[in-house]
């Protein structure tokens, strides 16, 4: 090499930012060139950097620390320069030492970016994905890769994950894609796919943008994708409830009488025919074999009815043990052939419940559509045809008739019982006790009415409310029940128990306008707090009287009473309305309650229900409680406190308020007041109810 040809490559070397290192073989230092004598400057070592590489090895990046406290990474590559002549017999190593510290940060930086990235798909459940139209090619995120089932680093292109899309759902997605590129807008879709086994089935929620360049042509779409299988079957499973009965799937009563005020509103004249079917002497078996086998029966039938009802049938089961079934039969004997047949099968099929055969039989009431003005005067109708059934023996079909209006003046008499008791003070008070599930105390009372005439034949309050909820008595009685219990709770025993009270109030009292002020002067007349009077309201009043029972609430919440909205859940039908009653507790409809320790639709259903209780600040209380192990599911499913007959049952209200220091506890403070605080009901807090 001529000396020239030297110089100008020393100068060379001299100018790069390229650290060089010539050395001997064994690690003398021989030349450097200025980069080199930079990084000494700094208090770098020959052998700081150099001992990390080798000839023969791939170059090394290594980390390290000057002399003012810098951290920086070199990345280092050794070559073996062969001897140039007998003049250099020595083999020689040139070090290039390239400071990577700046690409080093970048790349932690990336890297710490799609982590974090990473960690916020998983934790939101989103994965995201991108299409860069010039290479059509597709990249997913690995979160989203996972949720496909997926290991994070497959390389999935688009046709493989067209193939997974449900082919119902490949145009919707295509076409909205098409759509945005278009127009540029941004779009979401919601598709279902199979996961990477080609067997299980999701659903996922898609939104995204398109990106366009300086022309506004579309040069890549991102997007998100999110797994809402869960959410949508909720979803459904909810939507399905609000229409159907949760023990038979069959329609519930809503469903029931919407379709009937359709069948109205359709023809001046409708056709058809409605069949009311009750399981006679149901209670019996409730009673006797417990509510676990009442509801296998209901399941039963149900299932029966499916089976045995023609094919444009409409079924639903309106409450308890009676169903409804309405027929395209407009003649009275083909109505009578077809409800007799489902009677005779019900009666054909014995139930098998807590290990025995359980014969069971059924009365139908039967009702022309033709022969009703509207809804209520067709329910009314069959209704009193089921009676005359039930009258004549039980196990029978009757079709209505005039003649049944004579009969009903039966009925008339039962309230005529309760209106002579309420005159002559033949009314009694029981009290049934709640208790908090955590701590197994008594914490309030459901006050609950009883007949005490001593006329033959006794009934009991489920038959004389029935009698008495479409008249006036209704309201007396509801201002009686009211009444006797304020001035119970103004004893000196109840009050010094500090006892809480609450006390069921009817659909009349909902339309009364002068009833909230009435409870409300009652209460200041007697000198007792508000907070320890609670007004219960069902669901089922509530939705069909809804802005009577806001305006009540709303009057009673104001002056300081708790509100409870009982039988909630019963057709999932006021969850949009529960934060504008302002209710202070939630009691749960029995029939999520009874199987919540063996039926995991149940125990879904109870953990919603907290769920939403718990986020408006309401206590849920459930109700039905015959057994231990249904308590202590319901305790780990969040409910706060419950009532039922392994719990304590009814007892003279008289013999709860002497007996006051075992029932006094913690209450519910209303939601006017400190939502869900727990406190002493003597500190003006209620006690919680059923």
């Amino acid at each position: 090499m001529e000396v020239g040809d030297r110089e100008l490559l020393e100068q060379i070397a001299g100018n790069t930012s390229i650290a060089l290192l010539l050395t001997t073989r064994d690690g003398e230092p021989t030349w450097a060139n200025a980069a080199y004598e930079r990084l000494t400057g700094a208090g770098l070592r020959p052998g700081d950097l150099t001992l990390e590489a080798r000839p023969e090895d791939a170059p090394a990046e290594v980390r390290w620390v000057s002399n003012d406290g810098v951290r920086r990474w070199f990345r280092v590559a050794c070559h073996m320069l062969m001897p140039n002549g007998n003049s250099d017999p020595q083999h020689r190593l040139l070090y290039e030492i390239a400071d990577m510290t700046e690409r080093r940060a970048a790349e932690d930086a990336l890297r710490d970016r799609e982590h974090r990235l990473a960690r916020m798909e998983a934790l939101a459940g989103v994965g995201t994905w991108e299409w860069d139209i010039e290479s059509d090619e597709v990249t997913w995120s690995p979160e989203l890769l996972s949720m496909f089932g997926f290991p994070p680093t497959t390389r999935l292109d688009y046709p493989s994950y067209r193939s997974l899309v449900h082919a119902d759902d490949v145009p919707l997605i295509e076409d909205t894609l098409a759509i945005a590129l278009k127009t540029g807008d941004t779009f979401d879709y919601t598709h279902r796919m199979y996961l990477a086994d080609r067997t299980t089935m999701r659903v996922f929620e898609c939104h995204g943008e398109v990106t366009t360049d300086a022309q506004g042509q579309p040069v890549r779409v991102l997007g998100t994708a999110h797994d809402i299988t869960e959410k949508r079957r909720v979803r459904d499973r909810l939507a399905f409830l609000a229409e159907h009965d949760p023990l038979t799937g069959l329609r519930n009563r809503r469903s029931i009488t919407t379709y009937l005020d359709d069948l109205y509103d359709r023809d001046e004249r409708p056709s058809g025919s409605l069949l009311l079917i009750d399981v006679d002497n149901f209670k019996d078996v409730n009673d006797l074999r417990g509510h676990a086998v009442g509801d296998q029966v209901m399941r039963v039938l149900g299932n029966l009815l499916r089976e045995h009802a023609s094919d444009d049938a409409v079924l639903g089961r309106l409450g308890g043990d009676e169903f409804a079934v309405v027929l395209s039969h407009d003649e009275a004997g083909d109505a009578l052939a077809a409800a007799d047949a489902l009677r005779s099968s019900i009666a054909r099929q014995p139930i098998v419940g807590d290990g025995m055969l359980l014969p069971v039989t059924a009365s139908i009431g039967i009702a022309l559509a033709g022969q009703a003005q509207h809804r209520d005067e067709l329910l009314a109708n069959a209704d009193l045809a089921l009676y005359e059934a039930k009258r004549a023996g039980r196990d029978r079909v009757e079709l209505f008739a005039a003649e049944h209006y004579r009969h009903a003046a039966d009925r008339v008499s039962e309230i005529q019982r309760v209106r002579n008791a309420l005159d002559a003070g033949c009314l009694r008070l029981y009290a049934q006790p709640i208790v908090d599930l955590a701590t197994r105390q008594v914490v309030s009372h459901e006050v609950l009415v009883r007949l005490h005439d001593g006329l033959a034949p006794p009934i009991g309050p489920r038959e004389f409310m029935a009698a008495i909820e479409r008249t006036d008595v209704c309201e007396r009685l509801d201002r009686w029940v009211i009444a006797s219990a304020i001035s119970h709770m103004a004893t000196a025993p109840a009050r010094s128990a500090a006892l809480s009270f609450a006390v069921n109030v009817s659909s009349r009292s909902l339309e009364d306008p002068t009833f909230a002020e009435y409870v409300i002067d009652t209460l200041h007349a007697a000198d007792v707090s508000p907070a320890r009077l609670a007004v219960e309201i069902t669901e089922t009043a509530a939705i069909t009287h809804f802005e009577s029972a806001r305006q009540l609430v709303g009057r009673l919440s104001a002056a300081g009473c708790a509100i409870v909205l009982d039988d909630f859940g019963a057709g999932f039908g006021s969850f949009a309305h529960l934060k504008s009653l302002s209710c202070t507790a939630v009691k749960i409809a029995g029939e999520s309650v009874r199987h919540a320790d063996g039926s995991n639709v149940d125990s879904v259903i109870i953990d919603a229900v907290v769920r939403l209780a718990q986020g408006l600040g309401v206590l849920t209380v459930a109700q039905h409680v015959d057994r231990e192990p249904l308590a202590d599911v319901l305790r780990e499913l969040g409910v706060d406190q419950a009532q039922g007959f392994h719990l304590g049952g009814p007892q003279p209200l008289a013999d709860v308020i002497s007996d006051g220091g075992a029932t006094a506890g913690i209450g519910l403070a209303p939601r006017q007041g400190i939502s869900h605080d727990r406190r002493r009901a003597g500190d003006g807090a209620w006690g919680t109810i059923v």
